[in-house]
């Protein structure tokens, strides 16, 4: 039970604790994704298909950092909604903008890692740096007007219908939206990405398989592996990304769709905030197996990046 803006044997102590812990996640959530967006936009040499895609991932998730989980931790924290029936339309555009771009580029990745594994001959000819930056623009435009579309049709600036829990920003959606955000938020995308990667893996196998048969001593059997293995190891980095935020988006999107009592608040608050956790691991995983990461975070880090080429 709340009372008085906190929760009941809420002590000061325990208040301030909670609003660092916020602080430093959405600090830290900024801090790692801006070092990515700050290295592939540098460095030239990173300006490929696949690190343009991960740049647009890193910026919603810095924004999560910086706008979502600061909001975030104060309606979770505080009793009332202190920014105004039209912040609280605008809050629900900004977090479902982000979190639908996010689905949107993991959709991109596994595109982009088929095509590489799938079709790796074609893949420089089809998948281009123009046609990637296109791609994302159409994945960031598509996202922003479903959303406007979305929360408008809903009615959250209709504040004549808002009699339920004022002074809280409530989302309310009609059962027809409940259908369509199911298809366009959950299983299409949640489809495509799982059926790329299950057929990415079963070519990884499989490839491998005719490579160890072949393993005659020929040379250019040896520069097929290594190219092979390269992008095997892309597929399964971005495969472990995917699979982290799949397994933090589902049951969210599932809890917060039934929005049934059997569903406690503190199970969807704990499955919110895991959710938003996820916006600040995808840069430690590029920091465990991307090589130009650790040597471009280096260079950030030790301001070398404002030091003239020789």
């Amino acid at each position: 039970i709340r009372v008085g803006g906190r929760w009941v044997g809420q002590s000061e102590h325990e208040y301030n604790i909670i609003y660092i812990f916020v602080l430093l996640l959405s600090a830290w959530t900024v801090f790692l994704n801006l070092l990515v967006i700050i290295s592939i936009s540098h460095f030239k040499k990173l300006h490929t298909p696949t690190n343009l895609i991960i740049l647009s991932l890193a910026v919603a998730d810095m924004l999560i950092g910086l706008i979502v989980i600061p909001v975030e931790g104060i309606k979770q924290i505080e009793t009332c909604w202190y920014f105004g029936d039209t912040y609280c339309g605008l809050f629900v555009i900004i977090v479902r903008l982000l979190l639908s771009t996010s689905l949107c580029n993991l959709v991109l990745i596994a595109v982009d890692r088929y095509m590489a594994v799938c079709y790796s001959l074609l893949y420089p000819q089809k998948i281009t740096t123009t046609k990637t930056l296109i791609s994302i623009c159409l994945c960031w435009f598509c996202c922003s007007v479903y959303n406007i579309w979305y929360v408008i049709s809903n009615g959250y600036f209709n504040t004549s219908d808002k009699t339920l829990c004022y002074g809280q920003c409530i989302v309310l959606i009609t059962n027809a939206w409940k259908f369509i955000d199911l298809i366009f938020s959950f299983l299409f995308p949640c489809t495509v990405i799982i059926t790329a990667y299950l057929r990415i893996f079963y070519v990884v196998q499989r490839q491998v398989k005719v490579i160890n048969s072949q393993m005659i001593g020929v040379k250019c059997v040896m520069e097929v592996s290594v190219r092979r293995k390269t992008e095997s190891k892309a597929a399964l980095t971005l495969g472990i990304i995917v699979t982290a935020y799949l397994l933090c988006w589902i049951p969210f999107y599932i809890c917060s769709l039934t929005k049934t009592t059997a569903i406690s608040s503190t199970t969807m608050t704990f499955l919110t905030w895991t959710f938003h956790i996820n916006s600040g691991l995808n840069p430690i995983f590029y920091a465990l197996f991307y090589r130009w990461f650790k040597i471009s975070v280096k260079h950030i880090l030790t301001f070398r990046i404002f030091q003239p080429l020789r």
